[in-house]
């Protein structure tokens, strides 16, 4: 049986809720910090002794530009099959997105006794997150799969996601492969794995 969940990571800590939402991620020194003297308004003498005992060095601040983190895990209500799984009453998820200026960056399901591959219809799932969000990708966990039990994927850039975007068939069925040999999707790369952040964990089945 499949399951179905929006907005995960690798390493989730349940908490009812997280009391923070927020996270650091370690950068190397030279990437994103400067030290800066600071002096003391009051202080205008001009001899060095008295510059160097009135001066400190301020703590290091870091600002990551364009770097999204995960906080959150919603799990959906769902209908499951054998070989599928839907979310429903989707209208609470995007409650809780706005309650609270989430963006919907992924979602992960299962292939429980299958490979650790894209279906048509994980594609299309895909691109209905990937056309709101273009860093929004899938995590596939593939238990039985010797060769990788886990994926993550994306759409291609423009190929896959024309592919889909121009494609109007529902259900199970083939993709036809871009023209200039490119894959439909691919997987990612600019996802990374932190095991110090914290989530909060909506399970609304």
């Amino acid at each position: 049986m499949e399951c179905y969940k929006s907005f995960l990571d690798h390493k989730v800590t349940k908490s009812s809720p997280s009391p923070a939402l927020c996270c650091v991620e370690p950068v190397t020194q030279d990437e994103q910090n400067s030290h800066i003297t600071a002096f003391h308004s009051g202080d205008r003498s001009t001899n060095s002794d008295n510059e160097s005992s009135s001066s400190k060095t301020v703590r290091d601040v870091h600002i990551e530009k364009g770097t999204l983190y995960m906080t959150t895990l919603i799990i959906p209500k769902q209908e499951s099959a054998s070989n599928s799984c839907n979310a429903t009453n989707e209208e609470e998820v995007f409650t809780i997105l706005n309650e609270r200026s989430l963006y919907p960056v992924g979602w992960i399901h299962t292939h429980p006794s299958q490979s650790c591959f894209m279906s048509s219809v994980d594609l299309h799932t895909q691109y209905s997150y990937q056309a709101m969000i273009p860093e929004a990708f899938a995590i596939v966990l593939a238990p039985t799969d010797t060769s990788r039990s886990c994926g993550l994927f994306r759409l291609t850039e423009p190929d896959g996601m024309n592919i889909l975007r121009n494609c109007p068939e529902r259900g199970f069925h083939p993709h036809k492969e871009p023209d200039n040999g490119n894959p439909v999707y691919e997987h990612c790369s600019n996802v990374y794995r932190n095991s110090n952040l914290r989530f909060e964990i909506f399970d609304l089945r």
